[in-house]
């Protein structure tokens, strides 16, 4: 297998810096807003979108994680994954706007997962959703409202995100 990195650091620091701006103005600030992030690296991606948030509007807002594991419609044909601990700020999501983040999305069956999940712990009043790179080849009807990176890609090729706080690097790469 061949890999080329598509996203190094700086890009992937750029594109973050780009979605909370773009979740601030769409949001007009923090009021209400709260990000969960899909394990694994989705809760890390949620954790650095919510320190840049925290930067540019210089206050904090919620950040949790939102496990689908046992959500998902695939878990006859997955290797079965463990179940990661769903952490839900103290304000909860009732009636909040919620920014699930996920590294990749690319069928669209984890984030409507989350969506079962989440739908299982409260009624935000509105859900968006960030992504680090939207490869396409959606099997549901979902689209990011918040894109890092459009990377087209065939169904064949493999995407990894590579984040610091997991795998030691910030990277992108395409396996082929």
């Amino acid at each position: 297998m061949t890999a080329r990195t598509v996203l190094q650091e700086a890009d992937i620091s750029r594109a973050l810096t780009r979605i909370a701006h773009e979740i601030l103005e769409s949001n007009r600030g923090v009021d209400g807003l709260v990000l969960l992030g899909v394990p694994t690296r989705g809760v890390n991606l949620a954790r650095r979108l919510a320190a840049i948030i925290a930067r540019i509007a210089e206050t904090t807002v919620p950040c949790g994680s939102l496990d689908v594991t046992l959500f998902r419609d695939d878990l006859s044909r997955q290797p079965t994954r463990s179940p990661q601990p769903t952490e839900i700020p103290a304000g909860g999501i009732d009636g909040k706007t919620v920014v699930l983040v996920d590294d990749v999305l690319f069928s669209g069956r984890s984030i409507r997962a989350a969506l079962d999940a989440l739908q299982s712990i409260g009624r935000p009043a509105v859900v968006r959703l960030a992504t680090l790179v939207d490869r396409g080849h959606r099997e549901l009807p979902i689209r990011p409202d918040f894109v890092g990176k459009n990377i087209p890609s065939s169904r064949q090729e493999r995407v990894n995100v590579r984040l610091h706080e997991t795998d030691g690097i910030d990277a992108v790469t395409i396996e082929s």
